[in-house]
C-alpha cells in the first residue's frame, strides 16, 4: 500500500466526527473545481439534498503562472465530505457511491514513498510551459499530437506541465527515472489519497487532456511520453468514466463507499445535461467557457480550430466530443469589478447592461492570456475598441458581458462546420448562465433556443450519474432523462440585420486583437 497524507489531514478530527449508521441511499459527488471544492448529495430524482463547500487559494508567482497547493485541495475536499454528512444527517452507510468531477489539465506530481507533492499543482490556466510547446511545434510534432490525441499543441494541456516540473524541481528528473514519482490530474490525486494509496488511476476523459494519451487506442502513447520525457511509471492506470475505481478508506468514511464515477468537469457537465445524442451541445459559463458537442462513437477531426476529445466512457461505449474553450468568460466580469471598479458585485452586471439599449459600438475582446478556440492565438492581447465620447460605464460593462456570447458564437459555428450538425438549441450552466441578459443575447446571436437546467450543479450531477449507473442506483440513461427539468428558456428576438451588424463589428474587433 502506498503512502498518503490523509493521516495528517484527518489528524485532530477525532472519533466524534466519524459518521454514524442509518439507512436509505444517496450518491455523493465531489466537485473539485478551480476556485472551490464541494461535496454534494443527490437523491434518486437527481435533486440536490445537501452541499458543503470550501474555497481554494490560487497563487500567481510570476506573470502567466498559476498554481495551487495540492494538500489544500485534498484537505478541503475531505472537510466537505465530512461536513455534508453531518449537516444532512446522511452518513457513509447511506451513500451508495461517490462520483468525482475535477478541474482538468491541472497536474500534481508526488513522491511515491512519502505521498508528498514535490511542487504545487500547476493549474490549467498556467502559461509557463508555452516555450516547451513552441519547441514541440518547431520540432515538427504538431501533426503527431493532433493525430493521436485530438489536441492542438498548447500550454493548456497537462503533459507539458509534468515535463516542466521534472526539469525545474531539483532532483525530480532523477527520481522519475528511478520510478519514485507519481503524477496525475486532480481526480487522480484525490483517488490516490481517498483510497489511502491503494489506487493510482484516472479516467479516459482526464487522460485525453494530457497530450500523452492516444484517444483512438485508449492507451498512453510511448512516442508522446518520449517526446516530453515522461516515464510511463509515473502515469496512472486509465479506466472508463463509470465503473469501480476503489473504495474510500475508513480513515475518511467509516463505511467505505465505492468511487464509481470519474470525469473531467466539462465532460461531467455534458453527461449531467443528458447530452447523449450526437449533435447535442452544452456550454458551461464559468471562469472560462467550455463548449462540448457529442459526436458519438466517431472521433471527428476538426478543421476549424477545435479539439477532439473523449466525451464520456460509460456502458461499455466511448463517445467522443468536439470541444472549444474560451479562456476568459466569468473572469472578464471579475476584471471589470476588481481592476476597473465599474461594478461592486458580479451580479450587478445584468442590471447595468440592461440600463442601456446597446453597447454603442463598443467591443471588448478579453484576450488577456491569448485567444483559445477557434483561433489559438496565444500572442493576442485584449482590446477595447469602438470607443466614442458617448461610451460610458454601462456600455463597457455591457461589452464585457456580450464578449462571452460572441466568443461562444465563434466556437459553435466551428462545431457546426466540423460536425455537419446544425444546432437547434444550446444547453447551458455555470455562474454566468444565471445572468438573464447574457443568455438572451446568446440566443439572439445564435438564433436558436438557449435552455438552462433547473439543477444548477450540472457538473456534479454528471459525476453522480456516472457513479450511480455503475452500482445500479439508476438503471439507464432513459431514467436520467426522466429526471431532467429545464429551469428557463430564451428564444431569439433579434432581427437578422441587427445580428449581422453586431457580428461584423465583433469580427473587426477580433482582427484588431490579432494584429
Amino acid at each position: 500500500m502506498g503512502t498518503t497524507i490523509v493521516d495528517s489531514v484527518l489528524d485532530g478530527m477525532g472519533e466524534a466526527e466519524r459518521p454514524d449508521s442509518g439507512d436509505g441511499g444517496y450518491v455523493m459527488a465531489l466537485d473539485a473545481g478551480t476556485t472551490s471544492v464541494r461535496a454534494i448529495l443527490f437523491d434518486e430524482y437527481g435533486c440536490k439534498v445537501a452541499t458543503a463547500s470550501r474555497p481554494l487559494s490560487i497563487s500567481y508567482p510570476q506573470s502567466g503562472w498559476v498554481q495551487q497547493d495540492p494538500v489544500e485541495i485534498l484537505s478541503r475536499q475531505i472537510a466537505c465530505m465530512i461536513e455534508v454528512q453531518f449537516t444532512s444527517g446522511i452518513h457513509s452507510d447511506r451513500i451508495r457511491a461517490i462520483g468525482i468531477s475535477n478541474q482538468r489539465e491541472t497536474v500534481v506530481v508526488w513522491d511515491r514513498s512519502t505521498g508528498q507533492p514535490i511542487y504545487d499543482a500547476i493549474v490549467w490556466q498556467c502559461r509557463r510551459t508555452a516555450p516547451i510547446v513552441d519547441a514541440l511545434v518547431a520540432d515538427g510534432y504538431s501533426d503527431l499530437i493532433r493525430e493521436r490525441t485530438g489536441l492542438v499543441p498548447d500550454a493548456y494541456f497537462s503533459g507539458t506541465k509534468i515535463k516542466w516540473i521534472l526539469e525545474n524541481v531539483e532532483g525530480a528528473r532523477e527520481m522519475a527515472e528511478q520510478g519514485n514519482l507519481m503524477c496525475g490530474t486532480v481526480d487522480t490525486w484525490l483517488i490516490y489519497n481517498l483510497t489511502h494509496g491503494t489506487v493510482h488511476a484516472t479516467d479516459y476523459t482526464n487522460a485525453s487532456r494530457t497530450m500523452l494519451f492516444d484517444i483512438h487506442k485508449l492507451a498512453w502513447d510511448d512516442d508522446l511520453c518520449e517526446m516530453l520525457g515522461i516515464p510511463r511509471s509515473m502515469l496512472p492506470e486509465v479506466k472508463p468514466s463509470s465503473g469501480l475505481f476503489g473504495h474510500v478508506s475508513s480513515y475518511v468514511m467509516t463505511h467505505r463507499p465505492p468511487i464509481t464515477g470519474v470525469a473531467g468537469d466539462q465532460q461531467a457537465s455534458l453527461f449531467g445535461h443528458c447530452c447523449f445524442e450526437p449533435g447535442s451541445v452544452k456550454n458551461t459559463y464559468g471562469t472560462g467557457c467550455f463548449l462540448l458537442m457529442n459526436t458519438g462513437t466517431e472521433a471527428k477531426a476538426s478543421c476549424h480550430g477545435l479539439v477532439t476529445t473523449i466525451g464520456i466512457a460509460e456502458g461499455g461505449e466511448v463517445d467522443y466530443a468536439l470541444e472549444g474553450s474560451v479562456f476568459q468568460a466569468g473572469s472578464v466580469i471579475q476584471w471589470v469589478r476588481d481592476e476597473l471598479g465599474l461594478i461592486e458585485h458580479a451580479s450587478d452586471t445584468e442590471a447595468v447592461a440592461k440600463s442601456v439599449p446597446d453597447a454603442g459600438g463598443c467591443y471588448l475582446v478579453p484576450a488577456f492570456t491569448g485567444l483559445g478556440a477557434p483561433w489559438w492565438k496565444p500572442e493576442a492581447r485584449g482590446v477595447i475598441c469602438g470607443l466614442t465620447r458617448a461610451t460610458d460605464r454601462a456600455r463597457i460593462v455591457r461589452a464585457a458581458a456580450e464578449s462571452m456570447a460572441y466568443q461562444t458564437y465563434d466556437i459553435l459555428k466551428a462545431m457546426e462546420a466540423d460536425s455537419g450538425h446544425t444546432l437547434t438549441s444550446l444547453e447551458v450552466d455555470g455562474g454566468a448562465a444565471q445572468n438573464d441578459f447574457i443568455m438572451q443575447f446568446q440566443a439572439d446571436l445564435l438564433d436558436i433556443e438557449v435552455k438552462r437546467s433547473e439543477i444548477d450543479e450540472t457538473t456534479a450531477l454528471g459525476a453522480a450519474y456516472l457513479a450511480g449507473l455503475a452500482v445500479g442506483y439508476w438503471s439507464s440513461r432513459d431514467e436520467l432523462r426522466s429526471n431532467r427539468a429545464i429551469g428557463a428558456r430564451w428564444q431569439p428576438q433579434m432581427t437578422g440585420a441587427t445580428r449581422e451588424r453586431l457580428l461584423a463589428g465583433w469580427r473587426d474587433a477580433l482582427r484588431r486583437t490579432m494584429e
